[in-house]
């Protein structure tokens, strides 16, 4: 913690802070990720970091990665084949719970979310809670929370829209839209297709204890992915809506073979996903504001090995005995995983006189099928949670919201986990301050995942852990933040301490069950087994600084830049010791700046100008070697040209990403600084059709609609 003070006096003494982009008037902006309830951004007890809808047509993000990585400094990506590696203070995918429309995402659990399945071009806004600061949320929340708010289309009558993008590497983003609303009734049909060619940063590849020069494998491999979804919506009343959604989602990874190298990490299959989704809910409007609803969806992520040569696999007999003698031929597929959630939640938000009462109760089953990974097959887990949280103005300038949430899990008992956060409102300053307990349970993929990957020389045996304990976390923060409606300013200070962190360690070979490698013989010394283990405890801990000014009603900058130190302790089999370790992919530093214009020319022309930069300071990690530092800078112009009518809207889009060419050269398969390709030239098209009856006030506020 004594570094950590240290650079909050740095920060409390320096001249330039950085911050995320707001809209032109910050005090309009409402958020409901962290209580529940529509607040004001400035009002909002839980601090709250927003990414509106101008920001998003402003950086014109190719990504939910990239946008992300590019507005915020907390995260860090490394964009890769089996999803989107993403990490927040200091914590990996499987801490960060994301959500769509207040839902959760569902994607491989314990593992690395597919962020492709989020339509960039359908994001409405984004709001970050960061740690487990809400009782709302469980489960998967330790980081924070990323909730995608999307647009509701709800103009009446037919609305149609298309947006075309096409930049280097052949990478190609097309999004369609389709709406109609007829008396009670409302659809909105989106489709959206995302190909890359991939890019290779370098062709250097160590292999067999040698540096090869020529390796044809790719820093992002070619893919391509799809998805149609589909949401109708019954309005019975002013009081009563129902909804009913779903969607079908398909991508395909391609594995370049190197059989010049046979050596290197190359593969003889292409991997497939095939993931779908369907929900129903309704909301019922009580007086005053009070409501309830209820949500039931399910999810299904799977995902396939598809050949593309003769190949032997590995995976369990039907008795049970770990074997790689599987013969699978060129164009069949085998699947690897099928992990599937039902989940159903009922809450209600209640005004009462001096606070608002905010309670539910939510069941979650998962279910994973991987015939190949488990012995048996299948293995499943449910959890249960009761929540309430209230928030309480006793006076005008102090808001306290307490919650607490009761936490069931099938295979690791009950857990309470307290939250309370205070808000102390001094004119146009807010001062925060929050603790929060956290609750994970170890998901069926840590407990039961039995599986071999080939790299280079070695062979890494990934073994699950049914002796795993349940994860739990303590996580403290206070902000400082002066908001007024041209200007933001903000520093935020946190801690978070982990007890049973889960990670996958290297353990001795004795640990590997005896039939699983008895087929190795001599060759056992080349295994290298991996475990999923708890750690004895875990801490990260960082400040947040943000900084946005509108200088005129055309030019706005700012940025924001964030501090980060972690640290865990494992115990060393081969030492029979705890040893102290940095959690793999810290940075000690991250930022993000922006400069952006936007003026309009007359009546048929509207100029937008963007210029960002975002940039780490060195990646640590326990093996392969510290990825490296970096800093890329984009620029993105938009074009609004000739006479808009309020039935069709046109723009273009037009922008270089990593003007500077800077790529990472790392060679393979030792961890990178950054993924990034080198530069890279996009444009794109957009038209929006609308007729019907003219949008009212209250769709606009909805929507977030501007005018100009």
């Amino acid at each position: 913690m004594k570094r950590l003070m240290t650079v909050l006096v740095l920060v409390a003494g320096s001249v330039c802070v950085c911050g995320a982009q707001e809209k032109s008037d910050t005090l309009r902006e409402v958020v409901v990720t962290g209580t529940g309830t529509e607040r004001l951004l400035k009002d909002a007890p839980v601090q709250t970091e927003v990414i509106s809808r101008k920001v998003l047509d402003s950086y014109g993000g190719r990504s939910l990665e990239d946008i992300l990585s590019g507005l915020t400094a907390s995260f860090a990506f490394n964009e890769g084949d089996m999803g989107s590696q993403m990490q927040l203070g200091g914590l990996g995918n499987g801490y960060v719970l994301i959500l769509i429309d207040g839902r959760r995402l569902h994607g491989d659990n314990g593992g690395e979310n597919d962020l492709g399945l989020i339509d960039p071009h359908n994001i409405e806004r984004i709001e970050i809670v960061k740690g487990a600061q809400s009782a709302l949320y469980g489960s998967d929340a330790i980081a924070g929370v990323v909730n995608i708010i999307t647009r509701k289309h709800r103009e009446g009558g037919v609305f149609l829209e298309n947006t075309t993008r096409y930049g280097t590497y052949n990478d190609i983003r097309q999004h369609n839209g389709v709406g109609v609303s007829l008396g009670r009734w409302n659809s909105y049909t989106n489709f959206q297709t995302q190909h890359t060619d991939g890019w290779q940063n370098t062709s250097d590849e160590y292999a067999e204890a040698k540096l090869l020069h020529d390796s044809k494998n790719k820093t992002v491999n070619r893919y391509t992915n799809w998805q149609v979804a589909e949401r109708v919506t019954y309005t019975a009343s002013q009081k009563l809506e129902a909804y009913a959604e779903g969607s079908y989602y398909g991508k395909i990874i391609n594995r370049p073979q190197d059989g010049n190298h046979p050596s290197c990490d190359v593969y003889t299959y292409d991997l497939m996903y095939r993931n779908a989704s369907a929900a129903i809910g309704g909301k019922w409007k009580l007086k005053d504001g009070d409501a309830i609803t209820l949500d039931v969806d399910w999810n299904k992520h799977a995902y396939y090995y598809k050949y593309t040569a003769t190949t032997l696999e590995d995976g369990y007999e039907p008795n049970g005995r770990f074997t790689n003698y599987f013969p699978y031929f060129a164009g069949q597929r085998n699947l690897q995983s099928d992990q599937q959630r039902t989940m159903a939640v009922l809450k209600g938000v209640f005004h009462l006189p001096y606070n608002t009462l905010n309670a539910g109760m939510e069941y979650r089953y998962d279910y994973l099928n991987a015939p190949m990974r488990v012995r048996g097959g299948e293995a499943d887990d449910w959890t249960a949670a009761l929540y309430v949280q209230d928030e309480l103005n006793p006076v005008a300038w102090l808001n306290v919201t307490a919650g607490l949430r009761l936490n069931e899990n099938g295979g690791f008992g009950f857990r309470a986990t307290p939250k309370v956060s205070t808000m102390f409102s001094m004119g146009d300053w807010r001062v925060r301050l929050g603790w929060s307990q956290g609750f994970k349970a170890p998901t069926p993929k840590e407990l039961n995942y039995h599986y071999l990957r080939q790299m280079g020389a070695k062979t890494f045996y990934y073994m699950g852990n049914k002796g795993l304990k349940a994860q739990t976390s303590n996580y403290v923060t206070g902000g400082v933040e002066y908001r007024t409606s041209r200007f933001n300013v903000s520093a935020t200070a946190y801690a978070n301490w982990l007890d049973n962190m889960i990670t996958l360690v290297n353990v001795p070979l004795s640990m590997v069950p005896e039939g699983d490698v008895q087929y190795y013989g001599d060759g056992s010394a080349d295994l290298v087994p991996r475990m999923y283990k708890n750690m004895e405890d875990a801490r990260s801990c960082g400040v947040d600084m943000n900084l946005a000014y509108n200088v005129t009603s055309d030019l706005a900058v700012g940025g924001n830049v964030s501090y980060l130190d972690t640290e865990a302790h494992a115990y060393d089999d081969k030492s029979e010791r705890l040893v102290r370790v940095t959690i793999d992919g810290m940075a000690h530093w991250r930022w993000n700046t922006y400069v952006t214009w936007r003026h309009r020319f007359g009546r048929s022309y509207r100029l937008g100008v963007g210029l960002y930069s975002k940039g780490s300071s060195m990646r640590y990690y326990q093996n392969d070697g510290n990825g490296k530092r970096y800093q890329v800078w984009k620029l993105n112009t938009s074009h609004e040209i000739g006479k808009q009518s309020a039935s069709i809207t046109y723009k273009v889009e037009a922008g270089v990403d990593n003007i500077f060419n800077h790529v990472d050269r790392t060679p393979r398969p030792y961890h990178l600084g950054t993924t990034t390709p080198p530069t890279m030239v996009y444009a794109s098209f957009s038209i929006k059709f609308h007729q019907g009856r003219k949008i009212n006030t209250n769709i606009k506020k909805q929507n977030n609609y501007e005018e100009d």
